[in-house]
This record gives structure tokens, sequence and C-alpha cells, in this order.
């Protein structure tokens, strides 16, 4: 039995993010492991001992400090659950959650969880652009969104390399953090959707930290196919415009 807990489903959720636990949900399904998801909000007593995925995606900025309001007080919670294997994905502006503060426009810091060492500083222009990035996790490049104001600084853990797109950090192609099993990327999209390499590199990686031996192997014939479409149009298109 695996426990995914979708954290702020009702608030963290702008361009179909909630696709990214409905994903894991059906391809962990789809190899017989069995599946419980709860859906939790600023109403609920959190527990983070008993999920096994954490997920939080992306919000307005008021959201967003809702959200940080009713977590701060699961603080040292979420560091153990860390520390002892859970996995954490964290989508758009809510990676900027888990970092030291961020500093609004007007300089103002709002701290934030302070459980990594990076900060976020937020420009006053919107970064959006259609990303391709590459990851150790997959052989084939990773597709995303990003529409942010953050910039993470003082972080030396990326997940991605930027191949078009801007990283989330400054004067660098490298996009994300990543420790422990804590992922976070202003990519959105919904991601695991998108990338289903990516989305069986967490299948696997959660099971094999469970240990749990699944009875099926993970089919994403058309999602691969879509995927690879869409990156050989890509490059099609980026070689018309040479």
């Amino acid at each position: 039995m695996i426990t995914i807990a979708h954290l702020y489903y009702d608030l963290l959720n702008l361009y179909g993010e909630s696709g990214n636990v409905k994903a894991l949900k059906m391809a962990l399904e789809s190899i017989g492991v069995d599946v419980t998801v709860k859906l939790l909000t600023t109403d609920d007593t959190l527990d983070f001992s008993q999920y096994d995925f954490v997920y939080l995606g992306m919000g307005t900025e008021e959201n967003q400090m809702l959200a940080l309001k009713h977590l701060l007080s699961y603080k040292e919670q979420i560091k153990t659950a860390i520390e002892h294997g859970t996995f954490f994905l964290a989508t758009g502006n809510a990676m900027e959650l888990f970092g030291k503060y961020i500093i609004d426009q007007t300089g103002k810091k709002m701290k934030t969880l302070q459980i990594f060492p990076y900060t976020t500083k937020l420009e006053t222009f919107r970064m959006v652009d259609e990303v391709l990035a590459k990851t150790e996790f997959t052989s084939s490049p990773i597709l995303g969104f990003q529409n942010q104001f953050g910039v993470i600084k003082d972080s030396n853990h990326p997940i991605f390399t930027m191949i078009r797109g801007i990283g989330s950090y400054p004067n660098s192609k490298k996009e994300g953090y990543m420790n422990h099993h804590f992922f976070g990327t202003y990519f959105i999209g919904p991601i695991l959707i998108r990338n289903p390499e990516l989305l069986e590199y967490f299948c696997t990686e959660l099971c094999k930290e469970k240990k749990i031996k699944t009875r099926k192997k993970l089919k994403l014939d058309l999602e691969r196919k879509a995927h690879n479409q869409f990156i050989e149009h890509y490059y099609k298109e980026e070689k018309a415009t040479k």
C-alpha cells in the first residue's frame, strides 16, 4: 500500500497540477500496487509519518501564502519525513515554500519553512516559456512549462539542465532542487503526465523504497509516443528557423 498526500488540492492547482497525482496513482495501480490518495487542505490536521508521497502544486501568490501559514506548524514533521525517505514533489511556486524565505518585489522577506538553504527572489516580470531540459533520471528530454515570478538562489542541488527556457538560478541553465527524495521544480504542465519516463522513475523508486514487489510491468507506450512526437516536432521547428 502506498499513501499519497495531495496537499492543498483546492488552493494549489493551477494549470491542471492535480493531474500529477492522478497519473501517479494510475501508473502504480496498473502494476498492482494499492494506492490511497488523501486530499488535504488547511482545515485538516496533517500527519507526515503516514504518507509515502507528498505532492504540492502551483497556486496563486495569495493561495501560496495560505498554504504556507498552515504548513509552518508542521516544519519539524516535514524535516523528519524527508530525512526518513518520504517522497515530496513540489511544482511551480510550491517549491518556494521549502526554502529559507521569499523576498518580494519591495524587498520584504517572508519566512518560509527553512528546510533547505535556498531563497526565492520575486522579480518584477513574469517568466513564461515552454521548456525542454535534461536530467539523469530519463534518457529523453523533459517537457515543461514555466510561468513564474520567482528565481531561486543559494542552491547547488539542481534536478535539470535546461535545453530551452530559463533556469531557476540567476545566470544559470540549472533548474529545480533535489535533496533525499524531495524534488522541487518550477516546471508545470503537469510534469508527470507530459513525461512518462519521469513518471516511471517515481513509480520505480517509490516501490524500491517501500520494498514492494510489483506483479506487472508499467506500460506507457501511448504516453511515450505522444512525448516523443512532441520532441521531434520541436526539433524540426528549431531546425527550420535556423
